[in-house]
């Protein structure tokens, strides 16, 4: 079995706890507006890698990452998914700590075949980090071109399964940094029992140049980059809806 991998980084320190090789999957139905790396959209390109191969590249410099793992990211990892869980199986075999970087948006509730692959993959997954882009249904598709209800649902999924969660959401000026989504979001994280750590990241325009030399336009090309003080801010308001939302329980 072979995946189609775009690239890997072997000094990942921001894709999981601990140093991380990450390898970065070809393919993702998403077309979010800010992302910076339009080049894995699409299936072709990138290089066909047998799994043997990533995980012989762990253990060629297996100490170095002692305290980190493998993260698979992309792209969208699951639109791989049994590659993907191949790669896991494999990595467990060889006491290496898995970490799922995902949107989330190949969920599908209704379909038995996806949740048996699915369950398969948590099985052999220690950390999932979620990437909620907006909370909002119909902001969320003007900003990635894909319905929420999909991600919601599976942060959901993976609350029930006991899965350990990272939330992650970029904050962008005009679109995502605004008062009432972030407080929405974190009402809806306060709702869930598995989430361990919620990183709110400042939206960045270093992806243009990736645009320009594929010919796309940028959408976002007049939006400018929020400062760290203003994504501290963005992540003081999801904590709030986070503990008004489990006091509001307790009573």
């Amino acid at each position: 079995m072979k995946g189609h991998i775009h690239s890997r980084e072997s000094f990942g320190t921001v894709y999981g706890p601990g140093i991380r090789l990450v390898v970065f999957f070809k393919g993702c139905p998403m077309r979010c507006q800010y992302c910076h790396n339009p080049d894995t959209w699409e299936m072709s390109g990138g290089t066909e890698m047998e799994a043997e191969e990533i995980i012989a590249q762990f253990q060629s410099a297996k100490a170095y990452y002692k305290n980190g793992g493998i993260t698979a990211s992309g792209g969208e990892p699951m639109v791989q998914i049994d590659f993907l869980i191949h790669l896991f199986q494999l990595a467990k075999e060889n006491q290496i700590h898995t970490c799922l970087d995902t949107s989330g948006v190949t969920f599908r509730p209704d379909n038995q075949e996806y949740l048996s692959k699915l369950d398969k993959l948590l099985a052999v997954t220690d950390l999932v980090m979620l990437d909620i882009k907006h909370i909002d249904p119909e902001e969320h598709e003007k900003l990635c071109a894909q319905p929420n209800g999909n991600i919601l649902a599976f942060a959901r999924y993976l609350d029930q399964k006991n899965i350990p969660v990272w939330i992650r959401h970029v904050a962008v000026p005009g679109i995502t940094f605004k008062r009432e989504p972030l407080y929405r979001l974190g009402r809806f994280i306060g709702s869930l029992s598995n989430v361990k750590a919620l990183d709110v990241l400042p939206y960045h325009d270093m992806g243009k140049v990736k645009y320009e030399r594929l010919g796309i336009p940028y959408p976002l090309a007049d939006v400018p980059p929020l400062s760290k003080e203003e994504a501290k801010q963005a992540r003081a308001v999801i904590l709030q809806g986070i503990r008004d939302f489990r006091r509001e329980k307790q009573q």
